[in-house]
């Protein structure tokens, strides 16, 4: 289902959204950044917080229509521009979606590094078909992204707002395994790897330089 079709089907939409208390502390932060005037600027935490609260009030993480009603309403916006902002940025879901949304870049570097294995395991070990499903016990939803900034330690797959780098299918089987069994393992590189350096580690400056000794 495509994001307008989402926003426009009533099946999915709840009859109505109201920010909780722990959404209200967070939003009167958010907009304390921002003048009168430009609290527009505020729209994408307040969608942030919106599916930070759908996430905790269901297991899914997603920005329903009259949440997004809300956010034009407090921040004096067209509803429409709220939509536009909500359905360009992929880290947006406008429909419900598994307890983990495990979103795989098949940009090229991703792709050049193996991607195709890595969601190929992910269709594995979830049962799921193919991008934009949820598998049939609604604990994953698999989503095709764009580059997530991560090229260095590609392939990468975003568990949410984790990171999973360096990533072949085994490791995906590994990782998945491990949610399914609600454990949450360390995000970063699955191999170990050093920040962004090389494979096996670093190759430059990896000895401190000789310290001059007292009087030199």
């Amino acid at each position: 289902m495509s994001a307008s079709r989402a926003v426009n089907d009533p099946a999915i939409q709840p009859a109505s959204f109201t920010f909780d208390a722990a959404s209200e502390a967070e939003i009167a932060t958010i907009l304390a950044r921002y003048p009168e005037a430009r609290k527009a600027s505020g729209v994408i935490p307040l969608l942030y917080v919106a599916q930070a609260q759908m996430k905790r009030e269901t297991g899914s993480a997603w920005v329903p229509k009259p949440a997004m009603d809300a956010i034009a309403r407090r921040l004096a916006m067209p509803p429409v521009r709220v939509y536009e902002v909500a359905s360009f940025y992929t880290m947006f879901n406008l429909r419900p979606v598994g307890k983990y949304n495990l979103q795989a870049c098949t940009t090229t570097p991703c792709w050049l590094r193996g991607s195709d294995e890595v969601v190929a395991a992910c269709k594995r070990a979830t049962g799921i078909a193919g991008f934009g499903e949820t598998s049939a016990d609604g604990m994953f939803t698999l989503t095709e992204v764009e580059c997530v900034g991560a090229c260095v330690n590609a392939p990468v797959l975003v568990v949410d707002d984790d990171f999973y780098e360096d990533l072949d299918g085994p490791r995906t089987e590994a990782l998945i395994a491990a949610l399914r069994q609600g454990e949450r393992p360390p995000c970063g590189s699955t191999t170990g790897r050093q920040t962004s350096a090389p494979e096996g580690g670093p190759t430059t400056l990896t000895e401190l330089p000789a310290q001059p000794t007292a009087g030199e």
